[in-house]
């Protein structure tokens, strides 16, 4: 008689954030590597793919592997994704061209769309409601932190033992997190055969990867390229509904889009994904670009949501109970809006206004997270758990997709319409405004005279502005969205 073997939660907790920091960080820390790669890989009009590749590939994974794991465990699931993210982490340090770097970005992007769905479920699955909040609050305030912090890690890792590293260093945590679960987390699934939803797959992939390839190319591609792109994504998603409805095991159980509570939570999870992007990504230029600072206050302005995020993520998973997710979920989509409102009204007049905003977004931002991941996964039973939690998990990544194209484009139109209305159409390019972050002027340029560049630092103030009150306008869907959640009705799993 064999003895049972059971899971040791704190040590299986800690290979999930092992798994979940690996995984965050990567699509974030390229950022500041960027620079460095491409002077010395070349490629530059490939630039934008290093990123688009490894959330593309992170969006189509993250459903697919949720549905795996309620098929076939999540231990097995998460080794094998974990096992990819490092092998694709490995050839991208070995990459000698930026072709070679972003096909690796794809391969690493594929296992980060099943580590991340994975290691959020495994936390629904080992703790019970009152302590999920708890835990969930953890992961989710691992995965702000890594975000956000990536940018000032990849900076560092560069000059310091050069680009490569950004992602070799991914293997001494993957390799912590599989032998932590092999030897710790032990489940007593019962696997029954089942026909994998093929056809699924394919038309996610479709409807997501050319919706997302017309976003990262908007600015580049004409109308004749974008709108075909559009309408195949649109007809792609249309029969992939058509698909999982009829599948008798689909990819996504379309029934779980009809509860109320996960309808509204992926929608405010979406915008919120959107506006999280925007801050990371347009924040640190308005302060070094139009207010004058430097890169390490520009750091500073935006790590303070590091901040606001964790704390508010452990005070939603321990007041969730006695909160009501209702309750929270409404206090964080008014603290996501008085946020972004306090960064479009107060960057201007200087650093600490925009910290001040982007502590109070991060505050926000980690109420819904946690509070939603952990609503969802009450109200479902443990064989849809998995897929559930991917569901919202893939509107997060959207949004970041999403935020990012829409953001860019706005603000490209925006300098675009003040270089016209001044005159400097023709004379200067988008890409003199990296002089007014501090860096040496483009390739074969001359420095540009002051008058021009006053010019351009008051049109990337206005072009800006108009990004903050973008980010702001997701800001209030949120919130009705957020005010559209219902209490969570708890499902209770099977002994």
């Amino acid at each position: 008689m064999t003895e049972e073997r059971t899971t040791h939660r704190p040590l299986v907790l800690a290979a999930l954030v092992l798994a979940m920091f690996m995984s965050a960080i990567e699509g974030t820390i390229v950022a500041t590597a960027m620079p460095s790669i491409a002077a010395e890989l070349g490629g530059f009009s490939l630039y934008s793919w290093v990123f688009s590749s490894f959330l593309l590939t992170q969006a189509i994974a993250i459903p697919i592997f949720g549905k795996l794991s309620d098929l076939h465990g999540r231990k097995p699931v998460f080794i094998g994704g974990v096992v990819v993210f490092l092998a694709g982490s490995i050839l991208c340090g070995f990459a000698r061209s930026m072709g070679m770097l972003v096909a690796f970005r794809f391969l690493q992007g594929m296992g980060a769309g099943a580590v991340q769905p994975i290691t959020t479920t495994l936390a629904g699955d080992l703790y019970s409601l009152e302590e999920r909040g708890r835990v969930q609050g953890y992961l989710s305030s691992v995965w702000g932190f890594s975000s956000i912090a990536g940018p000032l890690a990849g900076g560092f890792i560069v000059h310091s033992v050069g680009w490569p590293w950004i992602f070799w260093a991914n293997v001494p945590f993957g390799i912590a997190a599989i032998a932590l679960i092999v030897a710790y987390l032990h489940e007593g699934l019962e696997r029954t055969r089942v026909r994998t939803d093929f056809p699924g797959a394919v038309l996610l992939f479709a409807a997501v990867g050319t919706l997302m390839l017309a976003l990262t190319q908007a600015s580049e591609w004409s109308a004749g390229v974008l709108v075909p792109l559009v309408a195949v994504s649109a007809l792609a998603f249309a029969l992939f509904v058509r698909q999982e409805r009829r599948a008798p095991d689909p990819l996504m159980h379309m029934e779980l889009w009809a509860m109320p509570l996960i309808r509204y939570a992926n929608l405010a999870t979406l915008t919120a994904g959107i506006m999280m992007i925007g801050i990371i990504t347009f924040l640190p230029t308005f302060v070094q670009g139009v207010l004058g600072g430097s890169a390490l206050l520009a750091g500073f302005t935006l790590s303070v949501m590091t901040l606001g995020w964790p704390l508010a993520s452990f005070a939603a998973g321990h007041l969730i109970v006695r909160a009501g997710v209702r309750r929270l979920a409404r206090l964080g989509g008014a603290a996501t809006l008085a946020g972004t409102l306090a960064i479009a009204l107060l960057a201007a007049h200087g650093s600490l206004g925009a910290g001040a905003g982007s502590f109070v977004l991060g505050v926000g931002l980690g109420l819904l997270g946690t509070t939603f991941v952990v609503a969802i996964q009450t109200s479902v039973p443990w064989s849809q758990r998995g897929v559930a939690t991917a569901s919202n998990m893939l509107m997060r990544i959207l949004g970041n997709a999403l935020g990012a194209a829409l953001f860019g484009g706005v603000l490209n139109w925006g300098m675009s319409r003040w270089l016209a209305r001044t005159g400097l159409r023709g004379r200067v390019s988008l890409d003199s405004i990296q002089e007014l972050m501090g860096q040496a002027a483009p390739r074969a340029a001359a420095p540009l005279p002051a008058a021009v560049t006053a010019t351009l630092r008051a049109g990337l103030s206005h072009s800006l502005q108009l990004v903050f009150w973008g980010i702001m306008g997701m800001a209030v869907i949120t919130l009705a969205a957020a005010f559209r959640v219902p209490e969570m009705e708890r499902i209770d799993d099977p002994s």
